[in-house]
């Protein structure tokens, strides 16, 4: 048996800060070619810097709080979630969390895919017109 056929258990002080993105606190548990999870935390009241997760795709999980994702032209489009939601986020898609409930959110976040996990911009594409 190799190291590689073994479990791996991860507690809470085994994860670590990173992938920064403004307003958003990311804990990353694991980390492998072509896999991410981790814990996110947002506070209440804070809305999240723009980003994409490149060509990953992004599983989230709410667990307490409520999530806003918005994006589209101009970030027009959002979509809400809460506990127990399960949020799909395509890859190359700019986007940002919103936190706009009284108590910090916390999703178990994945990600599948290759290249940089997450990568800031400016923002979405104006809307047109």
């Amino acid at each position: 048996m190799s190291d590689a056929d073994e479990v791996i258990r991860i507690s809470p002080g085994d994860r670590v800060v990173s992938d920064p993105t403004p307003g958003k606190t990311r804990e990353q548990a694991i980390a492998t070619d072509g896999l991410w999870s981790g814990l996110v935390r947002t506070e209440a009241g804070v809305t999240s810097g723009w980003h994409h997760h490149g060509d990953h795709e992004t599983s989230i999980y709410v667990v307490e709080g409520t999530v806003r994702i918005e994006f589209g032209p101009g970030g027009a489009h959002a979509a809400d979630a809460g506990p127990g939601d399960f949020i799909l986020i395509p890859p190359q898609l700019v986007h940002r969390e919103v936190n706009a409930g009284s108590t910090p959110s916390k999703e178990v976040v994945t990600r599948s895919g290759t290249g940089p996990v997450t990568v800031n911009v400016e923002g979405p594409a104006p809307a047109a017109g």
